[in-house]
């Protein structure tokens, strides 16, 4: 298949992921009389002023330390992992960097479909990739491990890329083992609106990482008490008509609805359904369409239609009230993006960011990437300074424990009444492990390496 035509069919997916492009700006004014507070809401010093000195591994010297960034701007034309990057590396060089360090990103543009030049760039330059994501991020796997650069993601899509080896997320949204919106989905069909059980649909993009989103759905849903009485594939690439997808909608009584792909067509396909005056009792949008562009373009069915997302655990941005870290986490958007938004990928990234800073700066002097993996992987209540429920990094396998939801309003994004019992979020629902096979992670083994090789 030409690559103008792979690129066609996986728009959808890589709308999922968000990027930009260029290196990022190291240098940024302190604080009068010195360099600003490296605290960030509970956590204490993530950076600091220091003496660090020499070149203790690839991508570090006395002065630097060099990041990359994944993502696919270039595609997508979203931004939100660049802000997140260029919000963090200046508020923590103000703050005098990782032990006097100031860190400089580098975003590597996959632009869908360049990971593995992407990836051998990153493995000849950087000392570690951080709060990026990549629709087709399995690509680069294979040679990240060969290279034993480690990864703090904020997004991963790919099974060969699903917890594998050298990797450490600060909060994630994907599983290799766990559906992560079971416990959300439930809450959907069994309390808030258990009508819906006997007839919920699923539509799709047709690409290969949307499709497989989409199995784990089906599974999970099932599951949780579900009937699928609808399950459709749409053109990745967007559909001009809507309407013969809503008629086939309505046709089935379908009364939940999931939504995987772009948001923009999301928008189009509920005003279809408001259209022919059909009404579901939910529709899940996915957390993609987290953002103010969708409550614009949808804005003539939200009255109508309701739309549930799950944000991960994570602390909403409307509800920075609630939290300290959110409250802090504006505050630096305004000082450093004041164009940049606050959302769901922001949220991930710069939980990475928080999760990689803290585990370097305990390296001290001898910053190697086998100190800062280590580190990263020892904590065991990571929640980024208060950002989203707290996750213990150091199991092998993660497992969603708690849920979030927010529903789309005409007046804004507001939180649903979802019967939270830990502070913000839910956690009363046991998690669903997959029975399908669905891929498996890459290993150091799989290139024939092992931790002992990682330096």
């Amino acid at each position: 298949m030409k690559p103008q035509r792979i690129a066609a069919a996986l728009t959808a997916v890589a709308l999922l992921v968000a990027g930009c492009s260029g290196r990022g700006d190291a240098q940024e004014e302190t604080a009068p009389g010195g360099v600003a507070s490296g605290d960030f809401g509970t956590l204490s010093s993530v950076c600091q002023d220091g003496s660090a000195s020499g070149a203790t591994a690839q991508g570090v010297t006395g002065d630097t330390v060099e990041i990359g960034v994944f993502s696919d701007v270039g595609f997508t034309k979203q931004t939100e992992l660049v802000d997140a990057a260029k919000v963090f590396t200046s508020w923590c060089n103000a703050a005098g960097g990782i032990n006097g360090r100031n860190v400089v990103f580098e975003v590597r543009d996959a632009k869908l479909l360049e990971v593995r030049q992407r990836m051998l760039e990153a493995c000849r330059e950087d000392f570690a990739l951080v709060g990026g994501g990549a629709a087709l991020d399995g690509l680069g796997v294979k040679d990240r491990l060969s290279c034993l650069l480690p990864e703090f993601p904020a997004q991963i899509s790919q099974p060969q890329n699903l917890e594998s080896d050298l990797q450490v997320s600060g909060l994630i949204s994907t599983y290799a083992h766990y559906e992560p919106y079971h416990a959300f989905r439930s809450w959907l069909i069994n309390d808030a609106h258990p009508q819906s059980a006997g007839a919920v649909g699923i539509i799709n993009g047709d690409s290969p990482v949307t499709k497989v989103l989409g199995e784990k759905a089906v599974e999970s849903m099932t599951a949780a008490g579900a009937k699928v009485v609808y399950n459709e594939l749409y053109p990745a690439t967007g559909v001009a008509d809507w309407t013969p997808y809503a008629q086939a909608i309505k046709s089935k009584g379908v009364k939940g609805l999931v939504f995987y792909g772009d948001f923009r067509q999301a928008a189009k396909l509920e005003d279809a359904l408001t259209n022919m005056d059909y009404r579901l009792d939910w529709i899940d949008p996915t957390n993609n369409s987290y953002n103010p562009e969708f409550l614009g373009l949808a804005s003539r069915s939200l009255a109508t239609q309701n739309n549930y997302v799950e944000l991960s655990a994570s602390v909403p941005a409307q509800l920075s009230e609630s939290s300290p870290a959110m409250t802090q986490l504006h505050d630096m958007y305004e000082r450093y993006a004041p164009d940049g938004e606050i959302l769901l990928g922001s949220v991930r990234a710069i939980s990475s960011w928080m999760l990689f800073a803290k585990a370097a700066a305990s390296c001290g002097d001898q910053l190697t990437r086998a100190c800062v993996y280590q580190a990263a992987r020892s904590e065991k209540a990571w929640e980024a300074g208060g950002l989203h429920v707290p996750r213990d990094l150091s199991l092998a396998e993660a497992t969603p424990q708690c849920f979030n939801a927010m529903k789309a309003t005409p007046d804004g994004w507001k939180p649903a009444d979802f019967a939270p019992d830990q502070g913000l979020f839910r956690c009363d629902v046991a998690p669903h492990r997959y029975t399908g096979d669905y891929g498996r992670a890459m290993t150091l083994a799989d290139v024939g390496k092992s931790m002992s090789d990682v330096e």
